[in-house]
């Protein structure tokens, strides 16, 4: 597309005369059946754009007699300014060039000028007022800056561009001095390949472009075999768990580090690392669902599933497009979850998952800086991007069976209109407490008619980064995964700690099962006495059923009970058809549970239970074993 079309073209997304995008919001249908016809990815892309830049203008504080805080973007969720907000200046600089509006150009210099208040003399910025705090995110806001200034420097005042010219130079310098393979988490170092050889490009710096191809050259070493899945998400980066699982976080591979070493590629046209990235993209790509969410159910950094990718994180659009040369599913998935994120919207902000405004939970300003830089590029890149649509379907939606990542200990079922995730990934962030899926738990399950029924969270949410986590509302923590589990007065036992879960799988025409033994656990690795259960999950067309079974249990050490945290909005119906029969009324169909024994809703302090991990709403529904008896039986069926 010519320079001057686009412009046009972003013209008219600004002014709301565009076909209006075909998504539903948080009280709307969970699928893409029936939507209208596919508008061009550019123009999907621009829209939202506009949106997100107006919603973010909404939040810049205006003061000009305080410094401290004029020109920065005032998260109301998280009751705080994120020092990353400098971030926007390249989606507000776009806005500023491809419409002519004032508006956006202030918007752009005053957030440039707050982020004086994060700047060390040493060439970084800080994630808040602090020398001190960390300064890693200086690379993220010297690629903003970077890409900024090169597309659209032009409508900048000469003496502000030279300013912010010299402030990227100091930046680019810091980057260049301190990071190595090892800086921190892998996301930081492979994001500075693409940012090392942006500046060594604009500066004519070759040093900058000898340490982006150093740290290129170590991509092919953070990868795990036999899927080339990106590991390093955890400290060390490099550190095996007890299963010799290494760190992997699929939110932060996708929408971070897989942009950093597939931009530098296509930049350099290097034909065997951008094979390396394509095989490595191909295996991430596994794991997006049919309606554009990324399954990060299991990563390490689960604490920040967002249902599409993660918290802090950029948006896997760059990488994804860019490559849909390679492989049109690429396109695809970038497309998709550009829906995805429309659909997550809430008053001109991203959201953190589906049901945020259904549960009037506020959605953190991060997420919309962020990812509004990804839409920037793309817009920014059109003239070379290829096509991108949803003509190739992706992995998932094929229907294939089991799928077994050996490096991770996560299986994949495709069965019938069935996508369902089992993980026994053993591997624990940071803090050893802070665990996400795992005990061959059902981490997702998926259905084409109804979109999420489960989706996992962490086990007990722990702001692990306070500065980057909302709060639990309703000072109400209840896990979303699929569990089985025993309280009583001393812990808390359930198969989501219980990290040596045996796994085995079978499959016959039209059917895939997953069975598991496991250990009910606590949080601190103490295993119950006389607790082993078995789980078994089979798929079938018309039905999904999960039996858990004991030989072993001792009733006198509490009552045992399995927890299925139906994924429902607040204003979806729910029937309690009989003692062992409950109807929750979708708009795609009736998922109807049944047991074999009585099912109880949880007591809750509203009408749902909601978690910030992955920002949805549920109904905790409870079986418990009954006396005498050692399984229970229950059938998920969607009419």
């Amino acid at each position: 597309m010519e320079r001057r079309s686009f412009t046009q073209l972003s013209l008219l997304a600004s002014m709301g005369l565009l076909v209006p995008l075909h998504a539903c919001k948080d009280n709307k249908k969970e699928t893409t059946e029936n939507l209208p016809e596919e508008i061009p990815f550019e123009t999907l892309s621009a829209e939202l754009l506009t949106t997100w830049c107006d919603g973010m203008l909404a939040t810049q504080i205006n003061d000009p007699e305080n410094p401290e805080l004029h020109g920065a973007l005032y998260c109301d969720a998280c009751d705080r300014i994120h020092g990353r907000c400098m971030d926007a200046v390249y989606p507000f600089l776009y806005m500023a060039d491809t419409t002519g509006e004032q508006k956006y150009l202030d918007a752009a210099i005053n957030v440039m000028k707050w982020s004086e208040n994060v700047s060390k003399p040493d060439g970084s910025w800080t994630v808040v007022p602090n020398p001190k705090s960390w300064p890693g995110i200086t690379v993220f806001g010297a690629i903003a800056l970077a890409e900024a200034l090169h597309h659209h420097g032009q409508v900048l005042p000469s003496e502000i561009k030279q300013q912010w010219t010299e402030r990227l130079m100091k930046a680019a310098e810091f980057v260049h001095q301190n990071f190595n393979i090892d800086y921190s988490h892998t996301n930081y170092p492979i994001t500075a390949v693409y940012g090392l050889h942006l500046w060594g490009e604009m500066f004519g710096n070759e040093e900058y472009s000898k340490h982006a191809r150093q740290l290129a050259d170590e991509f092919a070493n953070r990868l795990t075999e036999p899927n080339y899945i990106i590991f390093g998400e955890n400290k060390p980066a490099t550190e095996p768990s007890e299963k010799g699982l290494l760190p992997v976080d699929l939110g932060y591979n996708v929408e971070e580090t897989l942009n950093g070493i597939a931009l530098y590629a296509v930049a350099i046209k290097d034909d065997e690392l951008l094979a390396l990235v394509e095989k490595s993209m191909e295996s991430h790509l596994e794991f997006m669902l049919p309606d554009g969410a990324w399954d990060n159910s299991w990563g390490t950094r689960q604490n920040k599933w967002s249902y599409w990718g993660s918290r802090t994180t950029d948006g896997c659009q760059p990488a994804f497009a860019m490559m849909a040369n390679r492989n049109q599913a690429f396109g695809s998935a970038a497309y998709m979850t550009t829906e995805l994120l429309e659909r997550c919207t809430v008053d001109g902000l991203l959201a953190g998952g589906l049901h945020y405004k259904n549960h009037g939970v506020l959605p953190c300003l991060h997420h919309t800086f962020a990812h509004a830089k990804s839409l920037a590029y793309v817009l920014d890149n059109a003239e070379i991007l290829p096509e991108v649509n949803t003509k190739t379907p992706l992995p998932r939606s094929k229907n294939y069976g089991v799928k077994h990542f050996s490096d991770l200990d996560v299986w994949l079922v495709s069965t019938g209109p069935w996508r369902a995730t089992v993980s026994s990934n053993d591997v624990v962030f940071k803090k050893p407490l802070s665990q996400a899926a795992t005990g061959g738990s059902l981490a997702v399950l998926w259905h084409e008619k109804v979109g999420p029924l489960f989706t996992a969270s962490m086990a007990e949410y722990l702001l692990v980064e306070p500065y980057n986590q909302q709060p639990q509302p309703n000072d109400e923590d209840i896990a979303l995964t699929p569990r089985i589990e025993v309280k009583n007065d001393e812990r808390w036992f359930t198969n989501l700690y219980d990290r040596k879960a045996d796994v085995l799988t079978s499959e016959a025409p039209g059917k895939s099962v997953v069975s598991v033994k496991t250990q009910l656990t606590a949080k601190e690795q103490k295993v119950l006495d006389d607790a082993q259960f078995y789980l078994t999950y089979s798929f079938e067309d018309e039905v999904t059923k999960i039996t858990a079974m004991t030989k072993t249990w001792n009733p006198t050490s509490g009552v045992a009970s399995l927890v299925l945290p139906l994924i429902s909005p607040n204003h979806e119906k729910v029937v309690q058809v009989s003692k062992r029969e409950i109807e929750v009324h979708k708009e795609g169909g009736r998922v109807v549970v049944s047991a074999n024994a009585p099912i109880t809703l949880m007591k809750t302090k509203k009408s749902r239970v909601f978690n910030m991990v992955p920002g949805m709403e549920a109904i905790p529904l409870q079986i418990d074993f009954e006396e005498g008896t050692n399984s229970v039986e229950c059938s998920i069926k969607v009419v």
